[in-house]
């Protein structure tokens, strides 16, 4: 059997905080759900995110405590071009959004920037650079 990624969970304090974050992200997530215990979207590879409330998790996990320390997991954006990645970095830094590395160009020949959601998970912004 081969191995298939079914999708990605975000657990959440605040859902109306997480999805403002992520439709400015540039997720596709539909008008209406803020206030949703569970939330999912297909994005445009076929991948699925998806975003459950603390207590929605703990309505068959009674004991679940969220994670302390870094980040809860991390999630990485390819945005196409080292511009994308300087032009979503200011959008979502001056939406208010937490700014955690300034965008940069990494030794492995990528524009590269790091935010936090709103849960402090790591969402990383990212583009090949143009090697002309």
């Amino acid at each position: 059997m081969t191995l298939k990624l079914g999708f990605i969970g975000i657990v959440t304090k605040d859902m109306a905080a997480s999805l403002a974050f992520y439709r400015t992200l540039g997720v596709p997530i539909a008008e209406g759900l803020d206030d949703a215990p569970h939330v999912d979207v297909q994005l445009g590879d076929g991948t699925t995110l998806a975003w459950d409330t603390v207590e929605t998790i703990r309505g068959f996990d009674a004991g679940y405590v969220s994670p302390t320390g870094g980040h809860h997991i991390a999630l990485a954006f390819d945005k196409g071009s080292a511009a994308a990645v300087d032009a979503a970095f200011a959008e979502l830094t001056a939406a208010g959004y937490t700014a955690h590395v300034e965008p940069w160009d990494a030794l492995w020949g990528q524009r590269y920037a790091t935010l936090l959601d709103p849960d402090g998970n790591s969402i990383d912004l990212f583009a090949e650079l143009d090697q002309n």
